[in-house]
Parts: C-alpha cells; structure tokens; sequence
C-alpha cells in the first residue's frame, strides 16, 4: 500500500505532532494538581526532558504516548505499511533514548515513573499508580 498524501503533506502532518503539552500529558497533569501535589514541567536540565518533575521528592513523571514510544499496547504495536525500515529504526531510537534517560535519571537519584497514554483509559487505576508513586 501506498501513502495517499504527498510527501511534503506527510512532513507537514507529521510536524503537527506535539512533543509537550499534549492531551494525554494536561490530563496526568490536570489529576496530579487535583491531588493537590505541585510540580515543574520540562525541566531541560534533566535527561529526557520530563514532562512532570517533583524536585523536593526527586521524582519524575513521563506521559509518554503508546505509538510513538512503542508501549506493548494494540496502538504500540502498529507499525506504518510505508517506509517500513524507515520508522522501525526512528521507534528504535526512541526506544533506545527513553531507556538511556530513565537510566540517567535513576543514576542521579530520581524516581521514574512512565504513564502510558492507553493508562489513562481507566483514571481511577491512573490515580491509584501515580499516588502510590509519589509518596
């Protein structure tokens, strides 16, 4: 099977993906302040840029999505019918820099914790992981 957009339309929807602020990141964030803890976004300071950090806990949290981060989900799994080698080795190298950045960060003494995006379908079950996580 072929793409059916052009090659400069697939850059161009492919540069609207966003690395921050993303839905499932406001809605992780949204519940965490309603548990009335406080937190820092994207330190660039740390590995990997964490998407929610507690520096007086030395945690941090990343909300990472289940395609682009290859989660073992149904969504995770799939794989793009063009370029195949192409995204195979971009999911390769996310894989591999997600795993060097948790390592990183444990290293320097911080806590890590990964939201999946599919998580969030149950919030409760959400709820229940990040408070045992933070305290």
């Amino acid at each position: 099977m072929t793409d059916k957009l052009t090659q400069l339309q697939r850059s161009i929807c492919m540069s609207h993906n966003k690395g921050k602020d993303t839905i499932p990141e406001i809605i992780v964030r949204k519940l965490v302040y309603s548990l009335g803890y406080r937190y820092r976004l994207h330190r660039k300071d740390l590995p990997g840029c964490p998407d929610l950090v507690f520096p007086s806990h030395k945690k941090v949290i990343f909300v990472n999505g289940c395609y682009w981060h290859r989660h073992s989900c149904k969504k995770g799994c799939s794989m793009p019918e063009t370029k195949r080698l192409f995204w195979q080795s971009k999911f390769d190298k996310t894989i591999r820099r997600d795993e060097q950045n948790i390592k990183t960060l444990k290293k320097q003494g911080w806590d890590v914790l990964v939201i999946w995006e599919c998580q969030l379908k149950d919030m409760e079950k959400a709820q229940n992981i990040i408070v045992k996580f933070l305290e």
